[in-house]
């Protein structure tokens, strides 16, 4: 079988590697739109402490964590170890009790069935300062030692490197889709027509300009998010937890003494690269608040992402109805990075005919 898979983020490349696991003749190819989700996303991996109720999509959440586990080591096995990750805990808190008692109880439900979430414990508003010591000094916190951060970056292209090293190709170059009665034509940047059995579109917040000219009016538009990058010169920070303070904001750390605070969601903001002076008192406002320590740490960038973001949290995977050889892997929105690397397995799983390991028709393309 020949597959195309059109986007190489975090979706995309993981669709390439898991296929060409499975033997596929697979090529990858990707604009290089600046951007992408994948490129400025914050890289949290804890659905633990999700406030999404939905079950199904919930389900897949978890399941996009644990299975970090064995993607990480598979592309240890092949070399690929640079990835940003690290299994550093994650903490939870909130200025507001009656939240941060409903966050308790709904994560102590949730690890009872996922041991990789590790033990969770209640800490002292000093505990929890010692373990994330910018943090203001009157907040308690739920520690989950199984949180995780990874540079979404690196594990991309990761992911992307061990699929070339099976034998799949990555051209960085745009295409082109025309609907012909018996399927769909696509053509690269060049006009040359291309062939496949099957086509992935995988282009994250462009999805929707690739299906249009198939009359394909598919419903995931960008969410602009603005992600604040700071430096604690001379601060180690590499061990130091994810924050979730149970809300649409979370900082993380990584290695260089960097903090990252995130995001807006700014969903009416179409294709709009401006780093603005109100997003910028958005991110920043909130992480002072919470994170008075940070007052004197150095902005070194602010990051512009456009998620994918659908009608609903669900994302929209699958086989597109009426039309042969033709997936959708797209919409994951804020979660992309810890549901990415698994849907793809998903997807491949389906692809290949491979048994399912989750019923994926609520995530249907049209459902």
């Amino acid at each position: 079988m020949r597959a195309i898979v059109i986007g190489a983020g975090m979706f995309g490349a993981s669709t390439a590697l898991q296929l060409a696991r499975s033997g596929v003749e697979v090529t990858v190819y990707d604009h290089g739109h600046p951007g992408k989700a994948t490129m400025a996303g914050a890289g949290i991996v804890c659905p633990w402490a999700t406030q999404v109720e939905e079950p199904k999509w919930y389900e897949m959440y978890a399941a996009g964590a644990r299975f970090y586990g064995d993607l990480v080591g598979y592309l240890d096995a092949q070399g690929e170890r640079d990835l940003g990750y690290r299994k550093v805990g994650a903490l939870v808190t909130s200025e507001n009790r009656a939240d941060f008692d409903a966050a308790g109880a709904r994560i102590a439900a949730r690890v009872k069935t996922a041991p990789e979430a590790g033990e969770v414990q209640l800490l002292s508003p000093a505990e929890a300062q010692a373990k994330f010591p910018v943090l203001k000094g009157d907040l308690p916190a739920w520690f989950l030692p199984g949180g995780a951060r990874v540079d979404a970056r690196l594990l991309s292209a990761a992911m992307l490197r061990a699929a070339v090293a099976l034998g799949a190709r990555y051209h960085s170059d745009y295409v082109t889709l025309e609907r012909r009665e018996d399927g769909v034509i696509l053509r690269d940047g060049q006009g040359a027509r291309l062939e496949a059995d099957e086509i992935i579109v995988a282009g994250g917040a462009w999805a929707a300009q690739i299906l249009a000219p198939l009359g394909i009016d598919h419903p995931v538009k960008p969410q602009k998010g603005q992600i604040v990058h700071l430096r604690l010169n001379g601060t180690a920070t590499a061990d130091w937890p994810v924050l979730l303070p149970m809300s649409s904001y979370y900082m993380l750390t990584f290695d260089d003494s960097r903090v990252v605070v995130g995001a807006t969601r700014e969903n009416d903001s179409g294709f709009d690269y401006r780093v603005t002076a109100a997003g910028q008192a958005e991110v920043l406002g909130a992480g002072m608040a919470l994170c008075p320590g940070l007052a004197q740490a150095e902005l070194i960038e602010t990051r512009i992402g456009f998620r994918p973001a659908g009608p609903t949290i669900k994302p929209i995977f699958g086989r597109v109805p009426g039309i042969a050889g033709l997936s959708v892997a797209n919409g994951l929105g804020a979660g992309g990075i810890s549901i990415g690397p698994y849907a793809g397995k998903l997807l491949a799983d389906l692809l290949t005919g491979a048994p399912a390991e989750q019923d994926l028709s609520p995530y249907a393309p049209g459902a």
